[in-house]
This record gives C-alpha cells, sequence and structure tokens, in this order.
C-alpha cells in the first residue's frame, strides 16, 4: 500500500471555508495507564509529544449533518494557546499547523464506516491570507 498511518495534509485541504474552535485545549488521557485517581496524559507514539485536543466546527456551509463538530488533536510539550474568541462569541477562528490525517474504520456505531483522526503540531490564528468565516471583520 502506498500510503499508510498519518497523511500530511494542509489546514486549508481540511477546512477550505475555515475552522472555528469552541472551548478550551483539554489533555488526551491514556486509558491504559490512567486510574480513577490518577489520570496519565497519552503520549504520541510518533513524535514523544503530549497530546492535547479541541472541538472544531468546521465552517462548511455544505458541511454534513454529524460532521459539523470535529476533534482535532494537538501535539505540544505544553498545553496549546488558543487564539482569542470573536467579541461576544464562544468561537475561535484558528488555523492548523502540521496537520495530518489517519484514515481509520470506525466499527462502534451499527455498520462500519471510514473515519479519519486529525492530528496538528500547532494551532494560531488565522493568517492574513486564509479565509475567515463570514462577518469576522465587520466593525462590532
Amino acid at each position: 500500500m502506498a500510503l499508510q498511518g498519518r497523511i500530511p495534509v494542509t489546514h486549508d485541504m481540511v477546512f477550505p471555508h475555515g475552522a472555528m474552535v469552541r472551548g478550551e485545549a483539554t489533555q488526551v488521557d491514556n486509558f491504559d495507564q490512567s486510574t480513577k485517581d490518577n489520570r496519565v496524559q497519552e503520549i504520541d507514539k510518533v513524535t514523544g509529544l503530549r497530546v492535547w485536543q479541541v472541538r472544531v466546527e468546521d465552517m462548511d456551509p455544505e458541511v454534513r449533518k454529524g460532521q459539523e463538530t470535529i476533534t482535532v488533536k494537538i501535539l505540544a510539550d505544553v498545553c496549546p494557546t488558543l487564539p482569542d474568541t470573536i467579541h461576544g462569541l464562544p468561537f475561535r477562528p484558528v488555523e492548523f499547523t502540521g496537520m495530518t490525517v489517519t484514515p481509520y474504520v470506525e466499527e462502534g456505531r451499527g455498520r462500519p464506516r471510514m473515519a479519519y483522526s486529525y492530528r496538528a503540531t500547532g494551532v494560531q490564528a488565522p493568517s492574513k491570507g486564509a479565509r475567515r468565516p463570514s462577518g469576522e471583520n465587520q466593525a462590532a
């Protein structure tokens, strides 16, 4: 097989209409090593970095129902600092750097289906050339 493991992608390939994070970055627990009293953070097997996660809203107006929100895992030694929220809203426009996607078969919901695991090595405010969600640059 020509493509195995993590496939490098760009933010614009995954989120051509932009992406917004809801909430804060949280640590991903290692379920094999964690106990009820002692949470152990997941360490990425490829990079050796700690794993954090954020809930991401895909701003594509044609996104399928049930796929509007995905999780992106961020690999970093310390908890990533997210960009500021949009005034008056709980969302943060973001751009991910160092993205990869790993396809897999999800079997837990009835019949098996193709699913994707997204990872990034960084998160920042959208760059000036990036597409921004409508209304973001309007005066308050």
